[in-house]
């Protein structure tokens, strides 16, 4: 066989350094688009970022060349410096180190759209580290509480 075959349908969340809540909504979608714009230059397929003021949530399938680590990297380090050259989030330091990344079966895409696509509406209801937890047990994750001191 001469072509390579993969459709993993990716969910990546990352926040804001201490979750300070900077991401403030005019330049979020200015944010999404320019993230959006990395994935397909890498030749990934996105379907939905959203997020609110301490974390952001990217759907996406990564192209079988691009390594997951190796994309997230790219993304926070790009996104990291174009939010400080054009002032996007004056409260914005830096991304938090680490990331979450969950896979989903492509029949459950159309919810995890409509997931991201709400994000501001289900915060009324959970915090951030409320939604990690329970992303990070939904998928069998071990996690270290101290990291959501």
């Amino acid at each position: 066989m001469s072509k390579t075959y993969i459709r993993t349908v990716y969910q990546i969340v990352f926040s804001t350094k201490h979750r300070v809540p900077c991401l403030t909504k005019p330049n979020r979608e200015k944010l999404f688009r320019y993230l959006s714009k990395i994935l397909e230059n890498k030749r990934c397929t996105v379907y939905q970022i959203g997020g609110i003021e301490d974390h952001l949530h990217i759907i996406c399938s990564l192209h079988p060349s691009v390594a997951l680590a190796s994309v997230v990297k790219d993304l926070k380090l790009a996104s990291s410096s174009v939010i400080k050259k054009e002032k996007l989030f004056p409260g914005f330091t830096a991304w938090q180190v680490g990331y979450s990344a969950f896979t989903y079966k492509p029949e459950a895409l159309t919810d995890l759209i409509h997931y991201v696509a709400i994000q501001e509406e289900h915060h009324h209801g959970e915090t951030s580290p409320e939604e990690l937890r329970r992303l990070l047990r939904a998928h069998g994750i071990e996690f270290d509480e101290t990291y959501f001191e």
